[in-house]
């Protein structure tokens, strides 16, 4: 009688994945930090491509000189009291931890984002900031202003603005959602901003996070040659 054949070895139990553990798309971290002199380099050259995109470039005549004696002039006077600019930085590893700018009321927020696809960013070299991968996405310049009908303060913000190869990703929002974090942390009524009449996206986009676009107000302003005259205006 033949020998009875080994019995089959036992099948191998299947491989668990922890779904958590799987990378998903691609990772982009991001900062929001505020801005110092150092960043004055960037900064013009992002509200220059902010001209650019909305077709104002003969209003553009600011420098980087005249940015740094307004922006960080000598004895400043602290964040969120006077001109602020809060700086979007990505990166493709985390961001190591920066110490609090000599501010105890903010610090820098850091947001991890999963894209589908990999970020093609063409001017990544002349965006580069603090000597490693981390690139300058954005900003947004604030300032603070005042509410007699509420009798609270409020920010007012003067630019937003996000590099063309980041929109659409949620940097807008986050960029928006700081300014907004900080002036309710501060105790602040609102925060204001205008938006050009063509920029349909961009209204939809501030209608869908709740703003009122207020179609009643219009901007008034005195600027150049008129701002001279009035002001020599005899009473």
């Amino acid at each position: 009688m033949a020998a009875a054949a080994p019995p089959p070895s036992p099948t191998p139990a299947p491989a668990v994945i922890r779904e958590d553990l799987v990378p998903t798309g691609h990772q982009v971290f991001s900062r929001i930090r505020l801005a110092t002199n150092a960043d004055v380099p960037h900064i013009h050259k992002l509200i220059h491509q902010m001209a650019v995109f909305e077709r104002l470039t003969h209003l553009f005549s600011a420098t980087e000189s005249s940015l740094s004696a307004t922006l960080f002039p000598e004895n400043s006077p602290p964040p969120f009291t006077t001109f602020t600019v809060f700086l979007l930085e990505v990166s493709q590893n985390p961001f190591l931890p920066i110490d609090n700018q000599n501010c105890t009321n903010f610090s820098p927020i850091h947001k991890t984002i999963n894209l589908d696809l990999p970020i093609s960013d063409p001017e990544a070299e002349m965006f580069r900031s603090g000597g490693n991968d981390a690139v300058v996405a954005g900003f947004v310049l604030f300032f603070p202003n005042y509410s007699s009908f509420l009798a609270k303060p409020g920010f007012y913000i003067e630019d937003i603005f996000v590099r063309e190869c980041y929109r659409r990703k949620g940097f807008g929002r986050l960029l928006l959602s700081a300014v907004a974090a900080q002036a309710a942390k501060m105790g602040y009524g609102r925060v204001e901003w205008v938006v050009l009449d063509w920029n349909v996206n961009a209204i939809r986009f501030y209608e869908e996070m709740g703003a009122q676009i207020l179609q009643e107000w219009r901007v008034c302003r005195l600027t150049g040659g008129a701002l001279e005259a009035f002001a020599n205006v005899n009473i």
